[in-house]
């Protein structure tokens, strides 16, 4: 099938290439011309691995483009995959959403288009693009037919390809039968698994069909909010536990494997420690509330885990207070910077709150990161000085250690020989990825979160 793709972000980026590779015509579109020419020439605006692979694999298949012309006539799917950041009051802001529709309602010339929200947004925007692309086409003059759909996406950054091929589940939303069959069509391959695995993110035995939730439209946008909200829920949950068993003297870690062998539970997502990050579970449970009070309604339970995710980077500035007693000129290294390890996106990452937090406390903070450096110093220039070319040297000379990004690198180093580059051996693992055992052996006093 011919699909566009708008926005290459991380969202519409991995879900063009991965249509490409799985044997679609894909031209992602950007209204963005540096991003698109770095595109054109095989350079990847974000950090996944093996992106850059799959990308070279499907090449023949793939195009890139700012021009809408070139994009939306031919397109028999059309994916809206642009930002929707958090407003002020929690609401997804729509503006690039609005102007993406209004400009494939100018665009639209085949038979029938299915136009798909990829896009996190609001429960009813289904309704809103499609009257969107009408008053644009009314406009115009133009008259081909369409219908808007919902295809929330699940991704997993980091696991973007393995997620994207081999999903728990694909979930399309229309009030169209007929556009429900387009998304069908499209997902055939996926669905039943009939594309060749690539090298680098081989099929696990045994999996060999992704199960299909084909449902209205408003459904299938409130599908991701909830799923998201769960997710977040369960990691706070795991966390409000946590701080208790650090008062009573629990591991936290053995709470967890206990509860999440009852299969009703579930041991994923239940992994105590900093808390989440990056820019969806914030995103999406603000939008939720939001969403909720238009009605009249409340969510007490989201918005709980909402308070305690940011009680968490609070609670490595009392743990640190607790060992440290005093902030004001100690030198603090923090190790890791994105919002998880694989990826190089700092949205709503933890370890930025709490570099600020200790500034603001008087603390000389010294950073590292193995992937995110050069978009931290884009984003966040005021905070450049802070970094070092290795972890050695954000180690050597500090009162503190704070693990904030599980990546496998900081366990694999030498911290026999850091202990002896140090004023004191505190560590703090918010991740609870370290051996604590291995460190206390080094010489480290090892404290962790909750």
């Amino acid at each position: 099938m011919k699909v566009a793709v708008i926005g290459t972000g991380y969202v519409g980026l991995t879900t063009g290439v991965c249509l490409a590779y799985i044997g679609h015509e894909v031209s992602c579109l950007d209204v963005d011309q540096a991003k698109v020419d770095a595109l054109s020439a095989g350079h990847l605006p974000i950090y996944e691995p093996n992106l850059d692979h799959l990308l070279e694999a499907a090449r023949s298949r793939m195009r890139f483009t700012s021009r809408y012309e070139d994009a939306i006539p031919e397109a028999e799917v059309v994916f809206i995959a642009v930002g929707t950041p958090s407003l002020p009051d929690g609401q997804p802001d729509l503006q690039y959403l609005g102007s993406a529709s209004q400009s494939i309602g100018q665009h639209l010339a085949s038979p029938f288009t299915v136009v798909v929200n990829k896009s996190t947004v609001p429960i009813g925007s289904g309704n809103w693009v499609g009257a969107l692309i009408r008053e644009s086409q009314k406009a115009c003059g133009k008259s081909a037919e369409f219908a808007v759909a919902s295809n929330p996406e699940f991704l997993r950054e980091g696991s973007a390809i393995f997620d994207s091929l081999y999903p728990d589940r694909i979930v399309i939303g229309a009030d169209s039968s007929l556009a429900l069959e387009h998304l069908y069509r499209l997902y055939r391959p996926v669905i039943d698994q009939s594309f060749p695995a690539p090298a680098f993110e081989l099929r696990r035995e045994g999996f060999s069909a992704v199960p299909l939730v084909s449902t209205d439209l408003a459904s299938a946008e409130l599908i991701k909010y909830a799923a998201n909200a769960f997710l977040a829920t369960k990691i706070s949950f795991i966390n409000e536990v946590g701080v208790l068993a650090s008062r009573v003297g629990a591991d936290i870690q053995h709470v967890a494997r206990g509860i999440g062998l009852d299969a009703r539970i579930g041991n994923r997502f239940l992994n105590a420690g900093l808390g989440w990050g990056g820019s969806c579970f914030a995103k999406d449970t603000a939008a939720l509330v939001s969403t909720a009070g238009e009605y009249g309604l409340t969510m007490p339970i989201v918005a709980a885990a909402r308070q305690v995710n940011a009680q968490m980077r609070v609670r490595v500035i009392e743990r640190l207070l607790e060992t440290l007693k005093i902030l004001k000129g100690r030198t603090i290294t923090i190790l890791g910077l994105a919002f998880k390890p694989h990826t190089d996106d700092l949205r709503d990452a933890p370890a930025i709150d709490i570099i600020r937090r200790l500034q603001q406390r008087g603390a000389i903070v010294k950073a590292h990161d193995p992937i995110a450096m050069d978009r931290f110093r884009k984003e966040h220039p005021d905070l450049a000085s802070i970094l070092t070319a290795t972890p050695e040297a954000a180690v050597a000379e500090s009162d503190a250690v704070v693990l904030a990004t599980e990546w496998n690198l900081y366990r694999d180093l030498d911290w026999a020989e850091l202990a002896r580059t140090v004023r004191q051996k505190n560590f703090l693992d918010a991740r609870l990825a370290m051996n604590a055992e291995a460190l206390e052996n080094c010489g480290w006093t090892v404290t962790k979160l909750p």
